[in-house]
């Protein structure tokens, strides 16, 4: 039976309590990327806790969601200022308008056919960018589902969650879109991500849950011991495992593909967890909304 891991727990400040480090991915340049959505700036820290970050124009974009792109740059969405950014490892950004007004950008991840796959959480699409700049939009068959994070799937489709439609769906490379409901009632998905088992894996942020669905579309739900604990953000380990960010108790957890959670408290009170991602070195790396990055490593 899998055990308890031991976890040591390192916080780097990398900006003041009002910035919001937010989304947070792993770069091509062995350092970890971060956005501060309310100060509009991308921020880049090293295993060392190295950090340096570059202020995007306008200061109000609302930099979210951060993935690191085919093309050894790090792409981002911008949900206030309704773009798709683009900044290359030594800090060159470029910004991308979108076609649909008020589209409100929110995930991104690099689909199985080298462009960005994007949601768009006030106009219910989803948006394909590729390296060069040229988008596609795909409307959904809902109205007022709030797509929220998205990535690639083991069968190469895009899944993503609708976070006010209680639903996750997927879609093909060509616009095809599958939706499928959730067991819990105003469950309200937020994360995802691709698992070693070939599932999908989410949080479920109003439920206190994870979710686990397979390209079939059957869905297993694993409660958390405090289902008030608001899980925000999911990310896939090497081994198999998957950590999760506790945004409402402080906590980062771990689930195990048969669905044993554990949990690990932060050092900081009142740290506000959002965006995990395994980083370059292995270990996991949280952005913390009171301004700092932890880096999580299991012993």
């Amino acid at each position: 039976m899998p055990h308890r891991p031991t976890v040591s727990i390192a916080e780097f400040s990398v900006s003041d309590r009002e910035a919001g480090p937010y989304g947070i991915t792993a770069g091509p340049d062995a350092a970890v990327w971060f956005t501060m959505v309310h100060h509009g700036r991308i921020g880049r820290v090293t295993p060392g806790g190295d950090t340096t970050s570059y202020q995007l124009e306008p200061a109000s974009s609302g930099p979210s969601i951060i993935t690191a792109g085919p093309d050894d740059a790090l792409w981002f969405t911008e949900f206030r200022s309704h773009r798709i950014g683009r900044i290359t490892t030594d800090g060159h950004v470029a910004s991308f308008p979108l076609p649909t007004p008020n589209a409100g950008p929110f995930g991104i991840t690099t689909g199985p056919d080298d462009a960005l796959w994007f949601t768009e959480a006030n106009t219910d699409r989803i948006g394909r960018i590729t390296p060069d700049g040229h988008v596609t939009e795909f409307p959904l068959p809902l109205s007022g589902a709030f797509p929220s994070a998205i990535a690639t799937g083991p069968d190469d489709r895009l899944w993503f969650t609708m976070n006010q439609a209680n639903a996750i769906g997927a879609i093909g490379r060509a616009g095809n879109v599958t939706i499928h409901p959730l067991p819990t009632p105003d469950s309200a998905p937020v994360g995802i991500t691709a698992g070693a088992d070939g599932a999908m894996w989410f949080v479920e942020i109003g439920a206190g849950q994870i979710g686990r669905i397979m390209p079939d579309g059957k869905i297993d739900e694993f409660a958390l011991p405090d289902r008030a604990s608001r899980p925000h953000a999911i990310a896939a380990h090497a081994d198999g495992t998957c950590w999760f960010t506790e945004w409402g108790a402080n906590r980062i957890g771990r689930i195990t593909p048969n669905g044993r959670i554990d949990e690990h408290d932060l050092p900081s009170p009142s740290s506000e967890p959002h965006g995990i991602t395994q980083g370059p070195d292995g270990a996991m790396w949280i952005a913390l909304e009171i301004g700092t990055i932890a880096r999580l490593t299991a012993l």
